[in-house]
């Protein structure tokens, strides 16, 4: 792993990079104006919040003394090679003192994909990043037993995730467990479209990525949701249904013609800039 004297001072984290696909661009937590925010968004201001504030300013700021920096380079629909050729080597130039690095879903939903092999992909690029930035959080899959469209997928999501898990071990990388964040499991952590975080849901992830780096966080991510009234099977069969001509079969549509959600979209932010 990268000396972090190199870019920290004393643990403290003045930039960050985020890289992956739709679930780190934000899809499912829309901001204003049509634009996304997302967990890593969120998560990059419990990061900002903890850098102290000089007691006077002269000249420019100091990027460890309140200058921070946030780059978010994931589009949605990627795939784990397209993430490496795409935005790996951007994150290396910006060479933050943090890159969280969630990847491999995507490979993990198509048919006969072997979670093994896309493991051995993303260890290479786990490898290749741990030489140029300061810190590499990875990220492992959901558990998604209580996901009707994912649920048969379990399996393969749990192996990846294993994987993840012991790459993490190798390179000295903290490791956001989505796996075991049991307030995800709720419906109400998950959009409408069932595959993408809702904005709670994404709150919940950037509370625990924070306190994955030790951060202290103003919410318990996996604090009790609150109770709601049983719906009826006639309720939940109308929203299936609903779901299905809404999300599903555009979903099939795309496979089918070869496209991608994230076709013509560029990472929204690709700089280092300050929140």
């Amino acid at each position: 792993m990268a000396d972090d004297s190199r870019n920290r001072t004393r643990g403290i984290i003045g930039s960050y990079a985020a890289i992956g696909d739709s679930f780190t661009e934000g899809v499912g937590d829309p901001g204003p104006g049509g634009t996304l925010v997302g967990w890593a968004d969120r998560f990059a201001v419990l990061l900002a919040d903890q850098l102290p504030v000089p007691d006077a300013v002269v000249g420019p700021v100091d990027d460890t003394h309140g200058n921070f920096r946030y780059a978010n380079l994931a589009v949605r629909g990627r795939l784990l090679d397209q993430i490496v050729e795409e935005q790996v080597p951007r994150a290396k130039e910006l060479a933050p003192d943090l890159v969280s690095f969630c990847a491999g879903g995507n490979d993990i939903l198509r048919p006969g994909s072997d979670p093994d092999d896309v493991a051995e992909r993303f260890e290479r690029a786990v490898a290749d990043l741990t030489q140029a930035v300061g810190t590499v959080m990875v990220t492992t899959g959901f558990d998604t037993r209580g996901i009707p469209v994912l649920k048969h997928l379990r399996g393969k999501i749990a192996t990846y995730t294993a994987h993840v898990r012991s790459i993490a071990d190798r390179y000295d990388c903290p490791v956001l467990d989505l796996w075991s964040l049991r307030s995800v499991q709720d419906r109400r952590a998950w959009d409408n479209d069932r595959l993408h975080l809702s904005a709670e849901g994404h709150t919940r992830v950037a509370l625990r990525a924070a306190q994955v780096l030790g951060l202290d966080v103003p919410a318990d991510p996996d604090q009790v949701w609150p109770p709601q009234a049983q719906r009826g099977a006639l309720e939940v069969r109308r929203d299936d249904i609903q779901w299905a001509r809404d999300y599903l079969v555009p979903w099939i549509g795309r496979r089918l013609r070869g496209e991608s959600s994230g076709d013509h979209v560029e990472a929204k932010r690709p700089d280092l800039l300050p929140l």
